[in-house]
């Protein structure tokens, strides 16, 4: 008798599913907020003037368990500062198809230069535009930043960049262009 039984509470659950709404997302139409903790697309973060936060050190690389970052480690000069400090990071690129979004890279880095963004449409045709480089990862210029090369905000030290006290308007060097425009 079992043996009748068994395959007719399959069937049930199979009748009883039919006459259900479905479950379904609208998914390009309504794009629904992520978590607020989401590990999507990471992010390159600038200090308040502009200055890139990335020293080179290449702790998340290290950290990686996917071998998905590379980074390439350059000295500032005070013709070219891209960050306060000695080092910048000359060549950073993220494979995201490699990339298992675990997060260990973001807790590696000692500066919070690399953060992650709630970005989750990371969708390509071809595999090598799924490496991203510097350029891509960079946050945008703000309001009051300059765009890297330029000299760390006067009367200022690395030790005051990474303490947070650099506010934009002390990065306003009224003698340096902010359009790219000579003056």
């Amino acid at each position: 008798m079992s043996e009748f039984l068994g395959p007719l509470a399959g069937f049930g659950v199979t009748f009883s599913t039919m006459f259900k709404k479905p479950n379904t997302e609208f998914y390009p139409e309504e794009k629904n907020p992520t978590a607020e903790r989401f590990h999507g697309r990471h992010q390159l973060n600038r200090y308040a003037d502009g200055l890139e936060k990335c020293i080179g050190c290449e702790l998340c690389a290290w950290a990686c368990p996917a071998d998905a970052i590379y980074v390439e480690g350059a000295d500032n000069t005070e013709d070219e500062r891209f960050s306060p400090g000695e080092r910048f990071g000359r060549v950073y690129q993220i494979n995201y198809l490699r990339c298992i979004g675990c997060g260990l890279c973001i807790e590696a880095c000692p500066t919070r230069a690399l953060t992650m963004t709630n970005d989750y449409e990371m969708v390509d045709d071809n595999r090598t535009d799924l490496i991203y480089d510097k350029g891509r990862l960079l946050a945008p210029l703000e309001e009051g930043m300059r765009p890297p090369p330029h000299p760390m905000a006067p009367g200022t030290t690395a030790d005051d960049y990474y303490t947070g006290t650099v506010s934009p308007a002390d990065a306003a060097d009224p003698a340096a262009p902010t359009d790219g425009q000579p003056s």
